[in-house]
């Protein structure tokens, strides 16, 4: 098959997007031309694939890259198989085109983030809500569907095929004698996703055991976070290409996610507590429901309240002098990993599935 791969959104190097669905394809056999904001974001252009650049949409500046993606479509769209798309933006954006193979993957709640965006007034907020659940249901009714999450059924009225935001499992990631004196986050970092929470621990911790932050920061937190890591009370490394912070997880004694009580995050499992459990890293949550259920299920870490930075120094510095815990903790969390959260797994299902959606595909 020809596939477009389509965001105007997220990071170009998106785990998902970039390092397991577009490989997946790849290594099944496909072609894939990918367009996103790669300037925008300052990331390299891959050498792997084609490539189209688009605008970021940001903000209140998304018109832009709507219409770069709406003509991107009509000119190019029917010349594949498949499209996929990663934004609700494109959705609108490809309303009223004639193009086959359209496919919207959906890893995100979006109606639930609008009400964490400081850049739209809070009044606008539950009308831009309405509206983006409004695009989900025309898209439904326009195009195949793949959820990311079997929490999100519930937003649509028909079944849709589920790839779930897995992880690869690497070969081997056994547990360290005794873990290095350092927890690390892994992601994007904002207020609402605990980076404040973040450079406070750093000064509890610092300096018998170092917060590594590894991921590009919103401005919102980025100040404090350049702040904190010149003074020396915790490690930001930025953006790091996937397998690069990947790298940083081994050996660790914990890994970090403190999201904040936000609907966004209630039914959305953090990606990057899936990937602390197959690297063999003890994880410490926040209890959203999604993130706590991982934890309590498997046995696989510990769970503190929310804002609560105390609690977490608590646990992190009781799991440094608690071996036995830290081995339990990681061979559970890994063990899990392997046997329901490996992309290995889902790798298959996803390509096999874009695979019938092209062959049922109206040109």
């Amino acid at each position: 098959m020809d596939i477009l791969v389509v965001t105007v959104v997220h990071d170009p190097e998106d785990a998902r997007i970039r390092h397991r669905q577009i490989r997946a394809l790849l290594d099944a056999g496909h072609r894939v031309t990918y367009a996103a904001p790669f300037t925008a974001y300052q990331r390299p252009v891959p050498d792997d694939v084609a490539t189209v650049e688009l605008p970021r949409a940001r903000g209140k500046r998304r018109l832009a890259a709507a219409r770069a993606a709406r003509r991107l479509l009509r000119t190019r769209g029917r010349s594949f198989d498949v499209t996929l798309l990663h934004d609700p933006e494109l959705v609108v954006a490809a309303a009223g085109l004639r193009v086959p193979g359209l496919v919207w993957d959906v890893h995100e709640d979006t109606a639930a983030a609008v009400e964490m965006k400081t850049w739209l007034p809070s009044a606008l907020r539950p009308a831009a809500a309405r509206l983006i659940r409004v695009a989900e249901h025309y898209a439904e009714r326009r195009m195949p569907l793949l959820l990311a999450e079997d929490s999100y059924t519930e937003r649509f009225r028909d079944p849709h095929p589920i790839v779930h935001n897995s992880v690869l499992v690497p070969d081997s990631a056994a547990p360290a004698a005794s873990p290095e004196p350092r927890v690390v986050y892994l992601g994007r970092l904002t207020r609402p996703r605990g980076a404040l929470e973040l450079v406070e621990l750093g000064r509890r911790l610092a300096p018998d055991i170092t917060v590594e932050v590894i991921g590009p920061a919103d401005a919102d937190c980025r100040d404090p976070l350049a702040a904190a890591h010149d003074e020396g009370v915790l490690r930001w490394h930025g953006f790091l290409p996937n397998d690069d912070a990947l790298a940083h997880l081994p050996g660790t004694l914990a890994g970090l996610s403190l999201l904040h009580d936000q609907p966004n995050y209630a039914r959305s499992r953090p990606t990057k507590i899936i990937e602390y459990m197959a690297h063999g890293v003890p994880v410490i949550t926040t209890p959203n429901p999604s993130s706590a259920e991982l934890v309590d299920r498997y046995g696989c870490g510990l769970v503190v309240p929310f804002g609560d930075v105390a609690a977490a120094e608590s646990r992190i510095r009781a799991l440094a002098r608690d071996v036995e815990s830290y081995h339990r903790y990681s061979a559970a969390g890994r063990a899990a990993a392997l046997e329901n959260y490996s992309w290995s797994a889902e790798a298959d299902t996803f390509v096999r599935t874009l695979e019938e959606f092209a062959a049922h595909a109206v040109r």
